[in-house]
C-alpha cells in the first residue's frame, strides 16, 4: 500500500511542467538569494568552494559548484580505484549468478540496468557499488581510474527519487531512471561500467569531458540535481577497501577498491 501511494504521489508531481518550473526557479538570478541559507541548512563547507557565495549567479550555479583542488586529494596508486564523487555508500557486494544484485532489499537486473544482455554478462559474478549523492554533496563527477572509454550511451527517459524513500518504495529507480553508461577499459584489458543515474524532476547529467581517454581524478561531468553513481566490475578483478561499509561517507578521490 505504501509503495503504491508513494509512486502515485511522485507521478503526479514529476511531470514536464513541474520539472520545467523547478529548473527555471533554480536557474533564476533571484535564486542566488537562497544560497547562504541552502548551504547552512545542508551544512556545506563554504571554505572548500572555489569561489565565494556572492560570485554565483544562481542556486543552480552553486549546486554544481567546483571545489578548490587541494581539498580533494586523489589516491594516485596505480592499482587503486578512487571514488568518482562525494557520496554515501548506499550498497555494495557481489553480483549474483543470473546478473542480479540487491539494493535496499530490491533485486536489480544487470540487463535492465545496462539495456543489453551481452554487456550485462561481462559483469556476471563480479562486484557492484552504489554511491548516493544528497543535495548537500559536491555534484561534480570524476574519473575513478586511468582508462579508455570504449562505449557510452543513454537509457531511460524520466527520473524518480533515488533517496531512501525512492529506493525503498520506488519502482527500481536505479535501473529505470534516465542514466548515462560509460564503459571503461583499464589495466590488463579489464572493464568497469560507470553508470550515472539521474534523479527527480530533471534528467541532469552533463559531460564536461567528451574525450575517450580518462585520467583518474579528472572531472568528466556533473549532476544538476540529486543523483546516484553505480559501478560494476568483472569477476575476480577488484576487492573493496576496508573503508567501504554500508552508509559510510566517502569523498571524491578516496580509495574504495583495489585491483587483484
Amino acid at each position: 500500500m505504501k509503495e503504491k501511494l508513494y509512486r502515485n504521489m511522485i507521478e503526479l508531481s514529476n511531470g514536464k511542467i513541474s520539472s520545467k518550473i523547478l529548473q527555471q526557479i533554480a536557474q533564476s538570478r533571484l535564486s542566488k538569494n537562497f544560497i547562504r541559507s541552502y548551504s547552512q541548512i545542508y551544512g556545506i563547507n563554504i571554505q572548500e568552494v572555489s569561489k565565494s557565495p556572492k560570485e554565483f549567479t544562481s542556486l543552480h550555479d552553486f549546486f554544481v559548484r567546483q571545489l578548490k583542488e587541494e581539498v580533494r586529494p586523489v589516491d594516485v596508486r596505480a592499482d587503486i580505484f578512487a571514488s568518482p564523487v562525494d557520496a554515501k555508500i548506499e550498497a555494495f557486494g557481489n553480483i549474483e549468478d543470473q546478473e542480479m544484485f540487491t539494493v535496499k532489499n530490491k533485486p536489480y537486473s544487470l540487463i535492465d540496468l545496462m539495456g543489453n544482455e551481452t554487456q550485462a554478462k561481462r559483469y556476471n559474478n563480479g562486484k557492484y557499488i552504489v554511491f548516493y549523492l544528497s543535495p548537500a554533496d559536491y555534484h561534480r563527477i570524476h574519473s575513478p581510474i586511468d582508462g579508455v572509454v570504449t562505449r557510452q550511451y543513454i537509457l531511460g527517459q524520466k527520473s524518480y527519487p533515488v533517496n531512501q524513500m525512492g529506493l525503498q518504495y520506488g519502482k527500481k529507480p536505479i535501473s529505470h531512471n534516465y542514466r548515462m553508461i560509460s564503459e571503461i577499459n583499464y589495466e590488463k584489458d579489464h572493464y568497469t561500467a560507470f553508470i550515472k543515474v539521474g534523479a527527480t524532476f530533471v534528467n541532469s547529467i552533463e559531460l564536461t569531458n567528451t574525450s575517450t581517454q580518462w585520467k583518474k581524478g579528472e572531472e568528466v561531468g556533473y549532476f544538476a540535481f540529486g543523483s546516484t553513481v553505480v559501478m560494476l566490475f568483472e569477476q575476480n578483478t577488484i576487492e573493496f577497501t576496508e573503508n567501504v561499509t554500508n552508509g559510510a561517507k566517502i569523498k571524491m578521490g578516496e580509495a574504495f577498491a583495489t585491483m587483484v
